[in-house]
């Protein structure tokens, strides 16, 4: 799924090509894909692009009249820019945005229909769709500790909650705790103010840094995203399982729970300790290794 440092890239590029454009036409070409019916779809058209924002891992393209169009990628979806005389067929997207100087093509892979579109009126309509996370690059550290102790969860399951934070997923809280050397199941009240500290600033490093990667990609393909995707070489341990921890050298580990998997460094985060994967240790019950140093 697309998290903060994708939807800051894709904002950038809408950015430098739709701000103050006239958006002339919306063909929706999925009959799931959106979510409202007032006010009606067509009443976004012939309106200009004030501002683009984001909400959590949403796109927002605000129009005239106070309106924002919604864009939520979920897992699948990605974005195509098409200038007005590129001939690439759009009959397999979802939705297209004809703007006076090309199109926005809207996409997703697979079968699953989970991206979405939403067509809102007023800012407080808007904020409603926001699930309410703080911005970890913005809050400052008393607020991201609030957060985090708000509830006893895995810090985790607490990083990749939208309620708490926004626009942190799987990939990136992956990312992040193997740079604050934290074990994924820590729980958050357990956490001392050293701890937290750590994590704000590994927060902090990990959204800029990657932020900065997927915006020096992009400008080698026009200045768009070319292939947004959650699994990166350069990323320590996420999509990594196996391979070399870039650190330590051990192999990365993983957890697996229902579609999710979490990456770490077993000797960086959790000091060598294998934690726990549902369905694997508890088929090997005894045989379930306990350190990185009894694997083979």
């Amino acid at each position: 799924m697309p998290e903060l440092p994708d939807i800051a890239v894709y904002l950038e590029s809408l950015d430098a090509r739709v701000l103050g454009h006239e958006l002339r036409r919306i063909r929706i070409q999925s009959p799931f894909l959106l979510r409202t019916a007032v006010p009606p779809i067509g009443s976004a058209e012939g309106k200009r692009v004030v501002g683009l924002e984001r909400l959590g891992k949403r796109v927002v393209l605000a129009l005239d009249g106070d309106l924002f169009l919604v864009i939520h990628l979920m897992i699948a979806g990605r974005l195509r820019w098409l200038a007005l005389d590129d001939k690439a067929s759009t009959k397999a997207a979802l939705a297209v945005f004809e703007f006076d100087n090309g199109r926005v093509a809207f996409t997703e892979a697979g079968t699953q229909r989970r991206a979405s579109l939403h067509l809102v009126a007023g800012r407080a309509a808007l904020e409603a769709l926001d699930p309410g996370g703080v911005d970890p690059l913005t809050c400052d550290e008393g607020t991201f500790a609030d957060r985090l102790k708000s509830e006893n969860h895995t810090v985790k399951r607490s990083l990749t909650n939208p309620r708490l934070f926004s626009g942190i997923g799987n990939a990136y809280s992956d990312e992040i705790l193997h740079r604050a050397r934290m074990s994924p199941l820590l729980l958050t009240r357990a956490m001392t103010p050293e701890a937290i500290s750590r994590l704000f600033a590994a927060t902090r490093e990990v959204l800029v840094e990657w932020t900065e990667r997927l915006r020096a990609e992009a400008e080698k393909h026009g200045g768009w995203p070319a292939k947004v995707t959650a699994f990166h070489p350069k990323m320590a341990v996420h999509g990594r399982y196996g391979q070399p921890c870039p650190v330590c050298g051990a192999p990365v580990q993983r957890i697996v729970h229902a579609d999710n998997e979490t990456n770490y460094c077993a000797r960086c985060q959790t000091g060598g300790k294998l934690l726990a994967d549902r369905a694997l240790s508890r088929l090997l019950k005894a045989s379930w290794p306990r350190h990185i140093d009894d694997l083979d």
